[in-house]
């Protein structure tokens, strides 16, 4: 294929929204790959401009695109929990033997930190900073904004995760096997 895959799967997203959030990250060429592999067998199109407009073209198409791409979403999602999950039973694992996990204590002190920090300059220097770089720290702000999120959501679960993982952490805290 001549094509860039994460140029094609951008491109796609223009009629599945969906996807764009999957396109920025570490794995985003794997997922790219995925997408366009999805259009191709769906569509029988090579050409990128003949893939999108067969998309948009046939309703039939772009519902089955849309259904692939769901299923995609629910891959995606479940890898994700399974890597999380596996972290947990770590952290579990490390309590259950007396010990606490100084690491991830560490990484969010100095997020915490890091934030504040950040926050702290801003107010104080802001009429002194130049406004690149004030945009610069708040930048910085909003990824240990960030950081600060995802240590939330790993601990305390998202709204989609946090039933399973509930009954999975009390399950092994009571000692029973599985869920």
């Amino acid at each position: 294929m001549s094509f860039p895959l994460l140029a094609i799967a951008q491109s796609l997203t223009e009629i599945v929204p969906l996807m764009a959030r999957w396109l920025g990250g570490n794995e985003s060429e794997e997922t790219a790959r995925k997408i366009v592999t999805l259009a191709h067998s769906i569509t029988g199109e090579k050409d990128p401009a003949s893939l999108l407009h067969a998309l948009k073209a046939n309703p039939k198409l772009l519902i089955d695109f849309q259904e692939g791409i769901l299923k995609l979403d629910h891959d995606l999602e479940m890898a994700e929990y399974k890597d999380r999950d596996s972290a947990r039973l770590r952290d579990i694992a490390i309590v259950q033997a007396g010990r606490s996990n100084l690491r991830a204590d560490i990484m969010v002190i100095s997020a915490a930190l890091g934030l504040v920090a950040c926050l702290i300059t801003i107010t104080l220097y802001r009429l002194s900073l130049p406004g690149e770089a004030v945009g610069i720290i708040s930048t910085i702000a909003g990824i240990f904004g960030s950081c600060l999120k995802d240590a939330y959501t790993f601990e305390f679960g998202s709204s989609r995760g946090s039933k399973l993982k509930d009954s999975k952490l009390t399950s092994l805290m009571t000692g029973r096997q599985g869920l």
